[in-house]
């Protein structure tokens, strides 16, 4: 893998409302990774770590938005996220876990 650690290519996961849909509609999941990682080492990446057979790797660059602090301009940084369509049968363990956790009965606070 020319080099790059196999455990840093995946950086982790996200987790929002939308990539939870993906992965209950389509089978897909969702990773931030490294800036330099490419398709190929992606999916392998995510075979070897996870321990599925991965179908497709889709990629995209979330450019960093501009904030202010006080008088100044910050700028947060690029970063690129990378969304895994896992073949017809496979699942991810982790997020399958984290469904568990919804599903436990929480009692309303007043």
């Amino acid at each position: 893998m020319s080099g790059k650690d196999i455990h840093t290519i995946l950086r982790r996961p996200l987790v929002t409302e939308k990539t939870t849909i993906q992965k209950e509609d389509n089978n897909q999941v969702a990773f931030r990774v490294r800036m330099d990682a490419n398709k190929i080492e992606i999916r392998q990446a995510v075979e070897k770590l996870l321990g599925v057979e991965v179908a497709a790797v889709n990629t995209s660059i979330t450019r960093g938005k501009n904030k202010r602090m006080g008088k100044s301009m910050g700028k947060r940084p690029n970063w690129k996220k990378a969304v895994v369509t896992l073949k017809p049968g496979e699942e991810v363990e982790f997020f399958e876990a984290l469904d568990d956790l919804e599903e436990l009965d929480v009692p309303e606070q007043e």
